[in-house]
């Protein structure tokens, strides 16, 4: 197959846009001269994450509805014209085999686009309940890769395959790497570590419940690797000057610092929850209240159901944190029980998987 060209589109959050790299890289690896091309939303992380992944990237001017009346509703229908015009030229110039949506509101005019023009569209669906771009584009679309079970109930069912989420290879292979990431970012080989992760935005109640507790952390000798996010770095960035605290807006190694880390305390994105099922540690999540249809807290009591997690909801954390934590943190048989039951709900073909759903459908 000569010269092929493929699409991907997503982004807003991390969850959208890694899934597309790291299903590009795969494209990439099976047609080293395939082109590829990204199209995003303009001002948003995937204008710098794709070309710092080696991938030209097009913005679209686009952006989703707020809940409240503001001047970015009224000029939605402006920006979905543009965007849909925008796409129509870049699916005409650029001449894709196949276009593939991970999820975020570029995705929508540009599948939309595609399918009309009769090329074949992919959707990656990462969580357990969608979002309403893909319930949008997926009477279209040829194919849906899904992560959890039951979503029947939003999607033809003939389109649906079951792959599990897209992550990246470098997290595959976490077991060794230990003391590299206790150098790399110069732990104290006998104390806990503990790594909390808020999404790349970052989550305000997730930071203000660490602030708090970082008295407590430390009388129990567990070191700290904290990703605040960008949105709230300057305000942490001070408990630096603590030595056993290291406060991040973002981190790059996440396979070292998953490497490092004893117990992970995370938000329950989809693409959160599929990381920490292929890396295998013992976590406690608490899902974000603010997401559609509350979609974290499904994602989270889908692995707690199969007591490979615990949760603590946000409203429950004043009360319930200090125990859960002391106690799973003094319990090694139940890291190692929480550790072995997530790793069985790794799917670690996933990208494969997708790819090769994507090949099927090339003309």
């Amino acid at each position: 197959m000569t010269n092929l060209k493929f699409i991907l589109s997503g982004g807003g959050t991390g969850g959208h846009i890694y899934p597309a790299i790291a299903i590009a890289n795969e494209l990439k690896l099976r047609f080293p001269d395939c082109e590829i091309l990204f199209v995003g939303a303009n001002n948003k992380m995937e204008m710098q994450k794709v070309p710092q992944a080696g991938y030209k990237i097009i913005g679209l001017w686009i952006a989703g509805i707020q809940r409240r009346l503001t001047l970015d509703n009224s000029l939605f229908p402006l920006k979905l014209i543009s965007s849909l015009l925008k796409s129509r030229t870049i699916i005409r110039d650029f001449k894709p085999n196949v276009v593939i949506g991970t999820g975020g509101f570029a995705s929508g005019p540009l599948l939309r686009v595609a399918a009309s023009a009769g090329i074949p569209t992919v959707i990656q669906e990462q969580n357990s309940y969608p979002g309403i771009t893909n319930k949008w584009l997926s009477r279209k679309a040829n194919k849906i890769c899904v992560a959890y079970e039951n979503l029947e109930q939003f999607f033809p069912k003939n389109k649906i395959v079951m792959t599990g989420n897209p992550v990246r290879q470098d997290l595959i292979a976490i077991k060794g790497k230990r003391q590299e990431a206790i150098d790399y970012f110069k732990l104290a080989d006998d104390k806990k570590t503990l790594l909390i992760l808020g999404g790349s935005l970052g989550a305000r109640r997730i930071n203000q419940l660490i602030a708090k507790e970082l008295v407590n952390f430390s009388s129990q000798n567990v070191q700290i690797i904290w990703q605040c996010g960008k949105l709230y770095f300057e305000e942490y960035k001070h408990y630096n000057e603590n030595k056993n605290v290291q406060v991040l807006a973002f981190i790059d190694r996440m396979d070292l610092v998953y490497a490092a880390a004893d117990i992970v305390i995370s938000r329950s994105g989809a693409s959160s929850v599929s990381e920490l099922c292929i890396v295998g540690k013992p976590v406690i999540f608490i899902p974000s209240p603010n997401v559609a249809e509350d979609h974290q807290t499904k994602n989270a009591k889908s692995i707690v159901d199969k007591n490979g997690a615990l949760m603590i909801k946000e409203i429950e954390l004043d009360t319930q944190f200090n125990n859960v934590f002391s106690n799973l943190l003094n319990n090694e048989k139940e890291q190692i029980e929480l550790s072995e039951n997530i790793s069985k709900l790794a799917k670690t073909n996933a990208t494969k998987d997708i790819v090769d759903e994507i090949i099927k459908l090339i003309k």
